[in-house]
């Protein structure tokens, strides 16, 4: 029954495959926000607009610290969240479940229609394994982080438009390939269709601008949302590559009765979209790039090179099928910072033997292709989707959700293999396998979905996963402090101490736990080791600030200016110094000094300083040269201040600004 040739089991598989994802989803709707959900949304206050007004809603648009592009459409729904519910995780958490049902929408329709473009596929089976592709999709344990991590609707929006995007595509593609229609049987209907073909031109041109629209304006508006929408291009020049070949229709060379014969011919439309839409936009980003990444101190912050980061890559991407088909609890941890980074080709050995993998990995996509084409699409597409994330560009070794899109293409090439027709040699044994992949996904998903139901016990779920990661010891430690209400009696105050310890100890750690330990003891008014600092300016010291770091730095001046916190003022001095040793310090690090040189050392020469730094490396950061003009009125140097003003009031799109310049100009000396 399973894989009936009834049409209304593919509608019946699919509506379960919903109503389980949402069951097994909705516990985890009620946890809290996580890691980067507060620099983007809790931390974010231009993503908490008071109204939905045009200059709120640029403001939101433009606010997002994850990325240079700023991902305005991703923002402006976090925006929206907040307008309709406030800064509530559980609306949030539910709005990203609507986009990743969406998303299995899309996902059974584009397998579905991928299936019907396989000549040797059977047209009665493929709607309902297009139903399971989508079904499993939906239930992977790897795409938990696509929806319960509220941040990451960037990935899952952005994929809602490469989705899309392929599926229009591949209807395109079909009309003009004539596959939208039966073919004719007679001789006589044959040369009518032969000749309509000669004097009618219309079903491929419109065939082919919606492939043209297709792959432009979705990429166009997903990029808006996260930077991944970006390779929807190659995935479908990869659809063109495994199915169509990049052909026309058949077309006879005479009418039938004359002896006519088929031939087959290149498409060269299909061959310039894609050097318009992807091979020139590559080149040029490349071109942009390159310099930079060859540069020694863009990777000063990172713990690998690019060639470590290359060599690492491979590993993780296997690791990726593992985690995606076989799933274990200690694999999906969320946190990845224990991973040991490949040194050399045997160092460790699985880096080598990883290289191999994928090495036979492209060769068998290459062999599938005029077997299994599905198959080889399948497979392509999962190492296509590495690209961005698993090649040059100085990212972050390892994330789940980087697999959003990725394990699409792997279920599109396994599935199918699986759910073969009842009656085929070994039938049971394949959709028995299958099944029990589908009930182990279930049930990972259904048990990590419940962990994240509350911060407590994802906090102690995700550090038990991954003990010797550095982030899930802190994320523990600084969840026991917020439980603790900072009251020096709680329970969960001693509970603190261990797994934030711990983490400072790891190695890779940042500043992170020690910053967590000196702010908790200094809000309680208990005593702060001397470890502590030292174990701090020793890490800042050996290594540029990362992000995190920085944000360390960030909530300790915070704390001491808002007098929460009573800190030694040498120690934070030698940490700034220590920060500040490495070269081309960031924008955002200068600022932070300046913050507390103005605000707690009263040192405004240094502040000033510190400041305009800032506003030099990042000009067109509204917040540095906000800073700098209040610092420039408070001193009465006017003239300053209000050149000042007439350059941020440049950077003043769609009124976003209107606020903080109307609050500024009621300076005194400004106008």
């Amino acid at each position: 029954m399973l894989f009936s040739r009834r049409p209304q089991w593919r509608l019946l598989v699919l509506i379960i495959a919903c109503a389980v994802t949402l069951a097994i989803y909705w516990p985890g709707l009620s946890g809290g926000f996580l890691f980067d959900d507060y620099p983007n949304i809790v931390d974010n206050k231009a993503v908490q607009p008071v109204d939905a007004s045009l200059p709120s809603l640029f403001a939101a648009a433009l606010s997002s610290p994850s990325s240079e592009f700023k991902r305005p459409l991703a923002s402006l729904s976090f925006a929206a969240n907040y307008l309709v519910t406030g800064l509530d995780p559980y609306w949030m958490k539910l709005t990203n479940l609507i986009i990743h049902l969406l998303n299995g929408l899309l996902t059974f329709l584009l397998a579905n229609t991928l299936l019907r473009s396989i000549p040797i596929n059977q047209k009665n089976s493929g709607s309902i394994v297009a139903a399971l592709i989508a079904g499993g999709w939906m239930l992977l344990p790897i795409n938990v982080t696509g929806v319960l991590y509220v941040v990451q609707r960037m990935e899952s929006l952005a994929n809602l438009f490469v989705l899309l995007g392929l599926l229009g595509y591949v209807i395109g593609r079909r009309r003009m390939l004539g596959l939208t229609s039966t073919a004719p049987t007679t001789s006589s209907i044959a040369r009518r269709e032969w000749l309509r073909r000669l004097s009618h031109f219309s079903p491929s041109t419109r065939g082919f601008i919606l492939c043209l629209i297709s792959i432009s304006v979705p990429t166009a508006i997903g990029i808006l949302a996260k930077e991944t929408a970006v390779m929807l291009p190659l995935y479908a020049l990869l659809i063109e590559w495994a199915l169509f070949h990049f052909r026309k229709p058949q077309e006879l060379s005479a009418p039938p009765e004359e002896g006519g014969t088929k031939t087959r011919r290149r498409d060269f439309r299909i061959v310039g979209m894609f050097l318009l839409v992807l091979v020139v936009p590559m080149v040029l980003g490349l071109a942009r790039l390159l310099p930079g990444i060859l540069k020694a101190e863009t990777w000063a912050t990172r713990d690998f090179t690019l060639s470590t980061r290359l060599l690492s890559e491979a590993r993780i991407v296997v690791d990726y099928i593992v985690w995606t088909l076989l799933p274990t609890p200690g694999a999906l941890s969320f946190y990845h910072d224990d991973f040991r980074i490949s040194t050399g080709l045997l160092a460790p050995w699985t880096t080598l033997a990883s290289i191999a993998v994928l090495a036979a990995l492209i060769a068998l996509a290459w062999w599938l292709r005029p077997r299994r084409p599905l198959a080889a699409l399948g497979v392509a597409l999962f190492l296509g989707c590495q690209l961005p994330t698993g090649t040059i560009l100085p990212l972050e070794l390892i994330y789940e959700h980087r697999n959003y899109f990725a394990s699409f293409g792997l279920l599109l090439a396994i599935v199918p293999l699986l759910a073969v027709p009842r009656g085929r040699p070994f039938a049971l044994p394949h959709h028995a396998l299958l099944v029990g992949l589908m009930l182990c996904w279930t049930a990972l998903t259904a048990f990590t979905a419940y962990a994240w139901s509350n911060p407590l016990r994802l906090a102690e779920d995700l550090a038990i996963r991954a003990p010797q990661s550095p982030r899930a010891q802190y994320e523990l430690g600084r969840t026991y402090i917020i439980y603790s209400h900072y009251d020096p009696l709680s329970p969960f105050t001693k509970l603190a101490y261990a797994p934030l310890e711990k983490s400072a100890a790891l190695p890779y750690s940042s500043i992170l736990p020690e910053q967590a330990l000196i702010f908790m003891n200094s809000r309680m008014h208990l005593p702060l080791k001397d470890d502590w600092w030292d174990s701090m300016i020793a890490k800042l010291k050996a290594h540029k600030p990362g992000v995190q770091d920085e944000s360390s730095l960030g909530a300790l001046t915070q704390c001491v200016r808002e007098q929460h916190c009573d800190l030694p003022a040498d120690r934070m001095i030698e940490s700034f110094g220590a920060a500040l040793s490495h070269p081309s310090p960031s924008a955002r690090l200068l600022a932070t000094y300046g913050d507390y040189a103005w605000n707690v050392l009263d040192d405004h020469e240094l502040g000033e300083r510190m400041t305009k730094e800032a506003v030099k490396i990042s000009p067109n950061e509204p917040a540095y040269q906000i800073t700098l003009i209040r610092m420039l009125a408070v001193q009465g140097r006017d003239a300053e201040a209000e050149l000042a003003l007439k350059k941020l009031t440049a950077l003043n799109i769609g009124g976003r600004l209107d606020q903080d310049l109307s609050t500024l100009r009621a300076l005194p000396g400004l106008r």
